[in-house]
């Protein structure tokens, strides 16, 4: 994976979907991504301006890195359902929602992810959201979800300032090697992922999201391994740092 142009110019149509209510005075704090899951970006912007369907994102992105505005961003889409992230619980209310045309098992286009990536930019720069904070469904919901799934380019979205992307050094991998069950469980906490679901799962997610490449090998996918762990222990002593600044900043 490497870097990619960032979009100079962003695509806009209004497609206003019935589908959301107030935030009540919330700010919008964490970003989460999804893929469409259906044969076409126009299908997808049908359901959820669907007042029966009482789904909605904020935007739709196609396959040609054309964005559909949905639902105003000051208002509260229904994209995440029941979900979970560093301790917050109904992050409908506190997220901003992307919905990205793709059927679930094939590559997003170039333009997609230009697009992507300068929405998310732009995004994250307006409310000066964390990079921890940008999340995919399967983060928020791991026993529920699995998109944006294992395809999508996490790694170049976060070399373009989007996000997070483990990098882990000697030490982490130090860390890592005396982690047992318990252990994983407990950081995976640590970084966000809601405590109490089964462990797989959640290893799952985070390889999903962290470690793409244990799925070009089935048997590896759900399994802590070596390089899992240690992708874990860069993450979550990355958050550390982060919050202990964020924590002196607001003394």
């Amino acid at each position: 994976m490497t870097d990619m142009p960032i979009k100079p110019r962003l695509t806009f149509v209004d497609r206003p979907s019935p589908n959301f209510n107030e935030r009540k005075g919330v700010t919008p704090q964490i970003l989460v991504l999804h893929y469409t899951a259906m044969a076409t970006a126009e299908a997808a912007i049908q359901r959820l301006c669907d007042p029966a369907a009482q789904v909605s994102s904020h935007y739709v992105i196609d396959e040609q890195g054309v964005i559909y505005r949905l639902v105003a961003e000051d208002k509260r889409a229904w994209h995440a359902g029941v979900s979970y992230w560093d301790g917050k619980t109904d992050l409908n209310t506190s997220s901003i929602g992307i919905e990205i045309a793709n059927p679930g098992d094939v590559p997003f286009a170039k333009a997609q992810m230009d697009a992507v990536t300068a929405l998310c930019r732009d995004i994250v720069k307006r409310y000066k959201m964390r990079a921890i904070y940008v999340v995919a469904h399967s983060d928020i919901a791991p026993d529920r979800k699995q998109d944006p799934g294992e395809l999508f380019d996490w790694q170049g979205l976060a070399a373009n300032g989007v996000g997070i992307f483990p990098s882990p050094n000697a030490g982490d991998y130090k860390t890592a090697a005396t982690w047992d069950a318990a252990a994983v469980q407990s950081n995976l906490a640590r970084l966000g992922y809601r405590s109490g679901i089964d462990l797989a799962v959640l290893v799952t997610a985070f390889q999903r999201r962290f470690h793409q490449d244990v799925f070009k090998t089935p048997a590896s996918v759900g399994i802590a391994d070596h390089e899992t762990k240690a992708r874990l222990a860069n993450l979550v002593r990355r958050k550390a740092i982060a919050d202990g600044l964020r924590a002196r900043t607001k003394s």
